[in-house]
């Protein structure tokens, strides 16, 4: 007998009128859709930019206090359990939920946009090649992956360690109370779903226009708007089978799979490539990337017109904001048993080296053939950016065989992000529900599906609307982050003190707040038993 579907009614029903009403607006009035989003989009950006570069280096200076701070030792869970995967599979995995197709689309495309029009630098010289790899290392680096930390942490710690539904909503149980269950916990969790779903539908875009580009290089198929929404449909009905199959057997071995075939892109493109030139460059540009890290993080641009950081930082700020319920969520979901300090250190460094490794391949390749006047890669930038990584394997020796590679990532990319995501947007659905039913999750796989092709039909004007949708929901979620962080730290000091959680709730209907010197341990505890739940009664 078929299982009943497990939702929150109120998060599930709010999120899946919003985005079809997002995706038929998109459809039928795509120009006045893309109008509003462009605006919206210039006032975000260039109002509010100080406050994303500030939130995000506010926030990677507090993944650095976590992982120093004596709380490094608690363990996400019980003390004595221990993680689930190997740290193989582990880190597999959050690369490939992390990063994903966008990785791939901007490996090329941004540093040699850096470098033919830089910041500051002179165009094509030796200090904007340089330039063009740190600011790329900068915009997918240590900044990207601290906002993933700092969600991740606080869903798995207050689900694995406190036994809470392991949904955003649960890491403000200490400000709120009960009242997480409430409207105020709905409306976090619908932020988190459509945060998800409108930047996962656009890497997705990404990724099919891409794919799309891969095959008419190889001569297969012609571009085409018709020829994406049918790979779309495809590679969508690929991540429902994927999902069918579970998190284990589906999206595990699909992570690994596609790791493997990256790394055999990746080193085929650092040996056939200008190989000197590459490990010359980026033991330079990362070095460069380390010393300007600390100015580079709060700078806003605020002494020029700062076009450019609206562009670039602060558009890439907001996005991985957006991002990170669904990679926070996602991390969580694999990481019981790790220790915080574990945790933080591990996603923090390793997913960052391995995407600088990437870019640092790709990139500097770009640049090196575009210095010595190979400049089809470059043009292709500037024509079309889905093409500019077939147009550098086509430089390259077998690059037939490396762009079949190539298409095989991102598809792969696709649907494991499209699992991801959808086994995120299940749980915030349906109150942190690990077990739900797989066609309940195949749905939404579905819908990220739908919204992808929506976008592909409108055109430009839906993708830019999705990407300011993306941003726009970034901006009340960056509160939301800073609340989920300020109760992590009461929480871990009632914790490394055996006090129960209850006792630094800070709103609890009907019960006197608990004194802030009780919780320092400066003044005498009023008791060791925790205070009464309102409700429990």
């Amino acid at each position: 007998m078929a299982r009943r579907l497990q939702v929150n009614p109120t998060v599930f029903g709010v999120s899946v009128v919003a985005i079809v009403g997002f995706v038929i607006a998109g459809i039928v009035v795509p120009d006045a859709v893309g109008g509003a989003a462009e605006g919206l989009q210039s006032f975000i950006t260039s109002t509010l930019g100080w406050y994303y570069v500030a939130a995000v280096g506010c926030v990677l200076v507090f993944c650095i206090w976590l992982a120093s701070s004596r709380f490094g030792r608690l363990r996400l869970g019980g003390d004595e359990e221990r993680p689930r995967y190997r740290y193989l599979t582990w880190f597999a995995m959050l690369f490939t939920a992390g990063m994903g197709i966008g990785l791939v689309f901007w490996s090329v495309a941004e540093p040699l946009t850096h470098f033919v029009d830089p910041p500051d630098a002179a165009p094509g010289s030796d200090a904007a090649a340089v330039d063009a790899m740190n600011l790329t290392f900068f915009h997918w680096g240590l900044h990207a992956w601290g906002i993933y930390v700092v969600v991740g942490l606080c869903l798995a710690y207050f689900a694995y360690r406190h036994d809470l539904p392991l949904t955003v909503r649960s890491a403000l149980y200490p400000l709120l109370g009960d009242r997480i269950n409430g409207p105020l916990g709905d409306a976090v969790d619908i932020f988190a779903v459509l945060g998800t779903m409108f930047g996962v539908a656009t890497s997705l875009g990404f990724g099919i226009i891409q794919v799309n580009a891969g095959l008419s290089y190889l001569g297969i198929l012609d571009q085409s708007t018709g020829t994406q929404v049918v790979l779309v449909i495809l590679i969508t009905l690929a991540a429902c089978g994927s999902l069918m199959v579970g998190l284990d057997k589906g999206i595990l071995r699909l992570s690994v799979a596609n790791l493997s075939v990256a790394t055999v892109l990746l080193v085929f493109v650092a040996i056939a490539g200008p190989t000197l030139y590459i490990l010359d460059s980026t033991v330079e540009q990362f070095g460069s990337y380390l010393q300007r890290l600390p100015a580079t993080t709060f700078s806003t641009g605020a002494l020029g017109d700062g076009e450019w950081h609206s562009s670039w930082t602060i558009f890439y700020w907001g996005w991985w904001i957006s991002w990170s319920p669904f990679v926070g969520m996602f991390i969580a979901r694999i990481s019981r048993g790790r220790t915080i300090r574990e945790f933080v250190v591990g996603v923090l460094s390793v997913p960052t080296l391995l995407t600088f490794g990437w870019l640092a391949t790709f990139g500097n390749t770009a640049i090196d053939l575009d210095r010595r006047g190979v400049g089809e890669v470059a043009d292709a930038v500037a024509d079309d950016v889905g093409t500019s990584l077939f147009a550098l394997l086509e430089q390259l020796p077998f690059s037939t065989i490396t762009t079949v590679l190539a298409v095989v990532v991102v598809a792969t990319y696709f649907v494991t992000s499209s699992d991801s995501a959808s086994l995120v947007i299940d749980m915030l659905s349906s109150g942190g529900n690990t077990d739900s039913p797989r066609a309940q999750r195949a749905f939404w796989a579905l819908l990220e599906g739908g919204v992808a092709i929506a976008l592909l039909l409108a055109g430009g004007g839906g993708l830019l609307a999705l990407q300011t949708a993306a941003i726009t929901t970034a901006l009340p979620f960056s509160v939301i982050i800073f609340l989920m962080a300020f109760g992590l730290v009461r929480a871990l000091y009632a914790d490394a003190r055996n006090r129960p959680l209850e006792r630094v709730v800070l709103v609890e209907p009907g019960h006197e707040r608990v004194p802030e010197e009780d919780l320092s341990g400066s003044g005498p505890a009023e008791s060791d038993q925790p205070h009464e739940v309102a409700g429990d009664a």
